[in-house]
């Protein structure tokens, strides 16, 4: 079939203008007095990750690394310009000091701002994507639900699905010895995905579940859903928020199915109005937005910030800033309060479930680590006046669970980069003679994985070493090169709770079994190739043995 010249000219003259519009930002850092990575048409410098060349951890690495010596260099995210950020005292400079200028994160499309009121999306409603003063405003109404006597209120929850767990491998445990085995195997992410269904169910929505028992509950059936890596549809509609955030926004397509999306608002709001008939009282997530919806949920008075030594909450907790302890009059409708409980879900399911998954993993590689720690859970069980049962504060206070759980965050951070995007031109100046703008619009990355990798602030950063976070060893421990949740006013407001869920974990699983590699356990663990999924390559497999025999 012969193409006519007209038709070949339109297809030259397309061409033409994609390679125009794709590369128009590729001299961006050429008036710029720092370094940059040459971008390579279509991908800028994101072709190694899109293509599956390399893993999460090692492409936000790689992009740390380009430049050893600088404090700030440039790269390009597809045709987007960014900056990459690897200096300790400009993490804290952009994050904290000069927050004003990086308050959101990077547009996805899906956010609601005081200019997109219609905006009906969930995940468009959540924290994670507010923007501007509506961000401000949900930080101020959410903050008083994460603080210390919150999580209090809440342990007796987190501890009963511990419980409830380690008693359902008991009863494993029993029913494998008696067919002759000596202990039994399990893939450690599908184990803490249920554990943490059981968890965000009863601490998040008000609903007792129990996934280990009824593996296809409705809702652990609707969490696999909602994050489904494997999934296709949700693959392509990730790529399209992320690359055409706009074009997704106005042909309405959501994140979520319309199965999904009703299920969440269903079962918040058929909760809430139960409670409020029948006068219910629990403990959770649910009471605290009904309080957020009233405009009672406030800060007590004697919830004044304190450091990590008198709270004894652990290393790795993040502070609220002003920013959570402002006052405002805005009242919430009922999609923005529902998205705060999904993204409370879907943030947590997923990121608290691989940290435990890999420090499970550590702990049986690492067996006197293990038996230190065993030695410490153990001696706090004994220690329990008759008929007690372990609470809040007392696990709070063991020193090397604390120290275990800072190194797992340190050596495998979910959140491997942080993203601010530049909301009004900034200008740098390193006080040495650079300066130069960082125009509005303009992407910041901070690669976490990067900064806790670089033996510079950690040294020998792939050995897992809980000892960098003792007493003793904390202190020398630079500020802005720790960043597991984050930093400055934007952090992770759950990271009380995330801490409380893992330690519960570890504490009752550890008191009750040993933990064993196996001969389906990856040595070293490595992750998968994917621009979309975090996982592993052959799953996280151990070995469980009873302590009890």
């Amino acid at each position: 079939m012969e193409i006519s010249v007209v038709t070949l000219a339109l297809l030259v003259g397309l061409c033409v203008a994609i390679y125009r519009y794709v590369t128009k930002n590729y001299f961006y850092f050429a008036d710029k007095p720092i370094p940059f990575m040459k971008p390579s048409f279509p991908f800028g410098n994101a072709g190694p990750i899109l293509m599956k060349k390399v893993t999460l951890f090692e492409h936000f690495k790689n992009l740390y690394d380009a430049f050893p010596n600088a404090r700030i260099h440039g790269t390009f995210n597809m045709r987007q310009p960014v900056y990459i950020v690897r200096d300790p005292e400009l993490v804290k400079q952009i994050t904290v000091k000069d927050f004003d200028y990086f308050v959101d994160h990077m547009t996805t499309g899906m956010e609601q701002t005081e200019d997109n009121n219609s905006n009906h999306l969930l995940l468009g409603n959540s924290l994670v994507s507010l923007r501007g003063q509506k961000w401000r405003d949900m930080r101020a109404t959410l903050s008083p639900a994460f603080t210390g006597s919150k999580m209090r209120l809440m342990f007796a929850l987190i501890a009963d699905c511990g419980k409830s767990m380690v008693e359902h491998f008991r009863e494993e445990d029993k029913k494998a010895r008696a067919a002759g085995g000596t202990g039994y195997q399990l893939e450690m992410k599908d184990v803490m995905t249920r554990f943490a269904n059981d968890v965000i169910g009863t601490a998040a929505f008000g609903i007792k579940v129990d996934s280990f028992r009824d593996p296809t509950n409705v809702f652990i059936s609707m969490a696999r859903s909602v994050t489904n890596q494997e999934s296709l549809v949700k693959a392509l509609k990730m790529i399209g928020y992320t690359f055409a955030p706009k074009l997704m926004t106005r042909l309405n397509i959501d994140f979520l199915t319309p199965e999904e999306d009703q299920f969440f608002r269903s079962t918040i709001l058929e909760t809430m109005r139960t409670r409020q008939e029948k006068g219910i009282f629990r403990p959770d997530m649910i009471e605290l937005l009904m309080q957020a919806k009233k405009g009672s949920l406030k800060h007590q008075q004697a919830e004044e910030p304190r450091t990590d030594s008198e709270t004894g909450e652990g290393f790795a907790t993040v502070e609220e800033s002003h920013v959570g302890r402002r006052a405002h009059d805005r009242v919430w409708t009922d999609t923005e309060l529902i998205a705060q409980a999904f993204i409370f879900f879907f943030a947590g399911f997923e990121t608290i479930s691989w940290t435990i998954s890999f420090a499970l993993y550590e702990l049986a590689v690492n067996e006197d680590i293990q038996a230190r720690l065993y030695e410490e859970v153990r001696d706090a069980e004994q220690s329990l006046e008759e008929g007690k049962t372990l609470t809040y504060e007392q696990l709070q206070s063991l020193p090397y669970l604390d120290m275990v759980v800072s190194e797992t965050l340190r050596r495998w951070p979910i959140a491997t980069v942080l993203n601010r995007e530049c909301v009004r031109n900034y200008q740098y100046d390193d006080g040495q003679g650079t300066r130069f703008t960082i125009e509005k619009g303009t992407l910041v990355f901070i690669p976490v994985v990067g900064i806790h990798f670089d033996p510079k602030y950690f040294p020998e950063p792939e050995r897992f070493d809980p000892e960098r976070f003792s007493a003793a060893n904390r202190n020398n421990i630079q500020p802005g090169t720790y960043l597991p949740f984050g930093a400055g006013p934007r952090n992770c407001i759950g990271s009380r709770f995330a801490l409380m869920e893992a330690k519960a974990a570890l504490y009752y699983l550890l008191l009750n079994f040993r933990l064993m590699p196996c001969a389906k356990t990856q040595i070293p663990l490595k992750l998968k190739k994917s621009s979309t999924q975090f996982a592993t390559e052959q799953g996280i497999w151990l070995e469980f043995q009873s302590r009890s025999s």
